[in-house]
């Protein structure tokens, strides 16, 4: 069917509806009922979320009507977490507390952490399992009692422009604002990380991506260069090392590149862990990073003029950064410190 044509003023309200339509969804208070089964089979998103765009102000309505509904039973299984002078965000997935977050917020495991509710409630939280190259961490609430939770979803099921709900805390936990909403779209779907146009901030890391029934699909890891360039830790990948994060295992070092393969990948470096800072393991043939000189055993330290001490902080710099420039690179080699120039090439993301 094709789309209805409209007027100039017509276009402005829709605008204008649509920004009232997104300010709502960022106050709206959220009940404090439990997210949990009950509410699951009530959540069904009305036909509006199958089409492209929608046309009239009744369309939109329906969109914030269900975003209120989706919103009273995943705002209060958000959380945020606290890791000693460090904030971040995370979603309930168990009623006795399990809760999913970003490797780098997570960190390091067996660490007592700060856990709150929505409604300001603190509790006393542990750290658990860290997956380096996914960026995928969990959480344990220590304190007694049953939590809101919402369930998970399947990633693997989703589909390239199907709605979805960004929810976390940007800037970090603040007092008196519940969990900050945004409405969006997915843009790219892989087994290993999805994208979507749901602006992400610091802060919001760690946070969950939902689908219009309220299930989490994603957890926020990383800031694209733009605004439409926000990636998720696909929430499939959390159930394929389930027993590993729950054990309070860390493993990994990640791929800079996301396994792109040749001169196209990002930066083509591996890492085996950061016990002895931001060590590469291996360079990739032909990659930016081996034509600028950088080789194994290569301690970075700084890139772009900023200190990193570990992969996960190179990686979360590299987001910020744009295919094609030049970055100033310093590496410790032995006893030696060396300066490197290295060339940026395409993310796997971006074809063509």
């Amino acid at each position: 069917m094709s789309a209805m044509r409209l007027t100039r003023p017509h276009r402005i309200f829709l605008l204008l509806f649509g920004l009232a339509l997104i300010w709502l969804a960022l106050v709206w208070p959220a009940s404090q009922a439990p997210a949990g089964e009950t509410n699951t089979n009530a959540l069904v998103p009305p036909s509006i979320f199958e089409k492209a765009t929608p046309e009239t102000p009744k369309e939109l309505l329906e969109i914030q009507r269900h975003v209120r509904r989706v919103l009273d039973k995943t705002i209060p299984a958000t959380v945020g977490i606290r890791l000693g002078q460090s904030q971040g965000s995370g979603v309930i997935i168990s009623k006795d507390g399990t809760v999913l977050t970003a490797g780098h917020v997570s960190n390091t495991p067996g660490k007592t952490c700060e856990i709150i509710l929505s409604d300001g409630k603190k509790l006393k939280g542990k750290t658990l399992g860290w997956n380096k190259f996914i960026d995928s961490g969990m959480v344990k609430i220590t304190d007694s009692g049953e939590f809101p939770y919402c369930e998970m979803g399947k990633s693997a099921e989703l589909k390239k422009g199907q709605w979805c709900l960004a929810i976390g805390h940007p800037g970090g936990w603040q007092p008196g604002r519940t969990p900050v909403v945004r409405l969006g779209r997915m843009q790219e779907i892989s087994k290993s990380f999805l994208r979507s146009d749901c602006t992400l901030v610091g802060g919001d890391s760690g946070g969950p991506l939902f689908d219009m029934t309220g299930k989490v699909i994603g957890i926020h890891s990383r800031i694209g260069p733009l605004i439409t360039a926000n990636i998720h830790v696909p929430v499939d990948t959390y159930r394929e090392t389930w027993d590993r994060l729950v054990a309070a295992e860390e493993w990994g070092g990640g791929l800079l590149g996301f396994g792109a393969k040749g001169p196209d990948a990002w930066l083509g470096l591996e890492f085996d862990g950061d016990k002895d800072g931001c060590k590469i393991s291996k360079v990739k043939a032909e990659s930016p990073a081996e034509k600028a000189g950088l080789k194994a055993q290569d301690i970075i330290t700084l890139f772009a003029g900023q200190k990193v001490t570990t992969s996960v902080e190179l990686s979360n710099l590299m987001m910020k950064m744009k295919p094609g420039s030049e970055v100033e690179v310093i590496v410790r080699r032995g006893e030696q410190t060396v300066n490197l120039h290295v060339t940026l090439g395409k993310r796997p993301a971006e074809k063509g």
